[in-house]
Formats: structure tokens, sequence, C-alpha cells
């Protein structure tokens, strides 16, 4: 008994220490980020005004090349009919043509400049916006060490037994959590919050655009920020709605599978097809979750990686049995070439083992997808 409170007490210390030690380095990674993005909106800026610049300074040469074209005519003709013009003239004529074309130098040495630090700013963004990234994906995995200290490694000592088991399990989890907490937070970077940052760029541009060129054109420019706002409104219902749809508590799988896939057919463009030969009843609320949510991602990869046009989605009861089929004209591919990072079809797989279910998977390179599921009724009943 005294050496497995010695063995606990000594791990506890350990895994308190490696807690401090990961927790403090997260927030000098989270630091890094932040600075980044401060670096990357200010080097943005500077961007903006640079290409602003750049745009005034062409526009200032064009105007100069052709005064200094008519001036450069002027001389040539004094020059030829010398004796036609008085000194005062020909002098006038001469210190004209030269100086515009001084300024024509100066203007385009100025434009030269301002390319080069577009140029810059241009590498300094990319820089910057790697940086960004790297230190997304650190603290994305220093969050996965730190959720397995705080959870198994903390109450280690009281289970020692069958702990390689249950450790793999909790990373399983904790991944599983964390890819879902990055693909939430990518799509909502890359659609609404895009879209809310443009808004603001031409909330600017509209004050200008009302300064410059007056109501008319700027009321344009206010209907196409309506339909922006409208479009990133959308996005966000969207995404609520992928988290947990809320009609599958209220109505049940078959009208919310209805219902979504009209959805998101629309959405996304794609002819998608629905058939249901089930029989209408309610089944428990966990079966129905993981049902829809199979469906879900098989439609969802023939519509990301598959790049389909048509999608059919068939349902139909046997005998205590529900089967699913998803098909797809895809672009298809070789289902025994293993491949890295694909969390979709091990997420179905998973979720199939957890229903003591079946699922196969027929596809072929230019032919298409068709994931076949077999899913019993009696575990939930």
């Amino acid at each position: 008994m005294s050496n497995k409170k010695f063995d606990s007490k000594s791990l506890d210390q350990i895994v308190e220490k490696m807690i401090e030690t990961v927790d403090h380095s997260k927030d000098e990674i989270f630091q890094i980020g932040e600075q980044s993005r401060k670096e990357h909106e200010r080097l943005l800026e500077e961007l903006h005004e640079v290409k602003e610049k750049v745009r005034r300074v062409i526009d200032q040469s064009d105007r100069l090349e052709a005064k200094a074209r008519l001036a450069r005519q002027r001389l040539s003709e004094v020059s030829k009919n010398f004796s036609n013009y008085s000194e005062s003239e020909i002098h006038d004529a001469y210190e004209k043509a030269h100086m515009l074309q001084m300024e024509l130098a100066m203007m385009r040495e100025k434009e030269k400049q301002l390319r080069l630090r577009r140029d810059e700013l241009e590498r300094r963004i990319s820089g910057v916006k790697e940086t960004i990234e790297r230190a997304d994906h650190l603290i994305g995995q220093i969050t996965v060490v730190l959720n397995y200290l705080n959870g198994d490694l903390r109450q280690l000592s009281e289970f020692i037994e069958g702990a390689n088991q249950k450790q793999e399990f909790g990373l399983r989890i904790i991944e599983a959590q964390e890819e879902e907490r990055k693909r939430l937070s990518r799509e909502i970077h890359d659609g609404p919050a895009q879209m809310l940052a443009n808004v603001i760029m031409r909330s600017d541009l509209i004050e200008r655009i009302y300064r410059d060129r007056g109501a008319k054109e700027a009321l344009k420019e206010v209907r196409d920020l309506k339909e922006m706002v409208r479009s990133a409104l959308y996005e966000v219902r969207r995404i609520i709605y992928d988290l947990r749809p809320m009609a599958l508590d209220d109505l049940g799988l078959i009208p919310t599978l209805r219902k979504y896939l009209q959805t998101i057919g629309e959405y996304h463009r794609t002819k998608i097809t629905f058939t249901n030969i089930s029989e209408c009843q309610r089944l428990p609320n966990r079966l129905e979750v993981a049902i829809f949510r199979l469906i879900q991602e098989a439609v969802q990869n023939a519509l990301k990686h598959a790049e389909a046009t048509e999608i059919q989605v068939k349902i139909e009861t046997k005998r205590q049995n529900l089967f699913v089929v998803v098909k797809d004209n895809g672009k298809g591919f070789d289902p025994n070439e293993k491949k890295e990072k694909a969390f979709g079809l091990i997420g179905m797989r998973e979720r199939i083992d957890l229903l003591e279910g079946q699922m196969t998977i027929y596809s072929q390179k230019g032919i298409g997808t068709i994931v076949s599921m077999q899913i019993p009724l009696h575990i939930e009943q």
C-alpha cells in the first residue's frame, strides 16, 4: 500500500509539473499568434495604402507623359523654325520640356519604389500568415495534450489496469473533439468572419465613394453591402444547423434528413435525390443522431472530395435493420489506397462499430462512389 501511495503521489507531481510547463508554452505561442495577427492586420492596411498610392502615381505619370509629349512636340517645332521665335520663347520651350521630363522621371522612380514596397509587404504578409497558421496548429496540438493531462493522467493512479486502452480511447475522443473545433473555427473564419471583415472594409469604401462620387454611387455600394451581410447570416445559420439540427428532436430522422438534403443541395447547386422506403416511426434519439451524422458525413464527402453533381440517398428498413445507401457520380477513388488524415471515413467507421453495424464502400476513379450501411435497430429497443 505504501508503494502504491508513493507511486501515485510521484505521478501526480510529475503531471502537475508537465501541465504547468505545457500551459506556459501554450500561453507563449498564443501571444506569438496574437502579435502576428496584429502585424498581419497592420501590413494589410499598409498594403492597401501603398496600392492606392501606386494607382495615383500611375495616373499622375500618365498625365505627365501626355504633357511631356506635347512639350517635346513644341520644342521640336521651335527648333525647326528657330528664326520665327524669340530667344525668350525658345528658352521657355526648352525649360518646360526639360522640367516635365524631370518630373516624369521622378514620378516613375517613385512608382518603382512603391511597387518594390508593395512586393515586400506581400512577402511579409505571406510569412506572417504562415506564422499564424503554425501557431494555431501548435495550440491545437498542445490543447490535446493539456486535455489529456488534466483528464485521464490525473486519475491514472486509480486506473492502472487497462491504462493503455483508456489512454488510446481518451486520445481518440479528444482528437475528434479538437478536429471538430478546428473544422468549425475554419468554417467561421473562412465564412462569416471573412465576410464581416469585408463589410468593415466596404463601409469605409462607401464613405469615400459618398465624398468623391456622391450619394447615388454610395447607395449602389450599400445595396451590395446588404447582399454581403445576407450571405454572412446564411453562413451562420448553416453552421448552426450543421452543429445540430433542432428539427431532429421535434420531427424525427426522415423529415430532418429530407429538409437537410434539400437545403444542402440548393446551397451547393447539386441535385440530391432522397428515397425513403422505411416506416416513418420515431427511433431512439441517440440512434437518430448517429444515423443522421453518418448520412451527413457521406454526403459531405461526396460534395467536398468527390465533387459530385448528383447524389442519391436511400433509406430502407428490413427485419429490424436499417439500410442506407449514398451514391454519387463524383470522381471516385481507390478504396484499397490508404489516405492520410481521412478523418471523415474513420469517424463513419467508428460510428458504425458503436452501432454494431456494417459499412461497405464501392468506388472507382472516374466512376463514382457507393456507400452502403446496415444498422441493426434492436440494440436501441
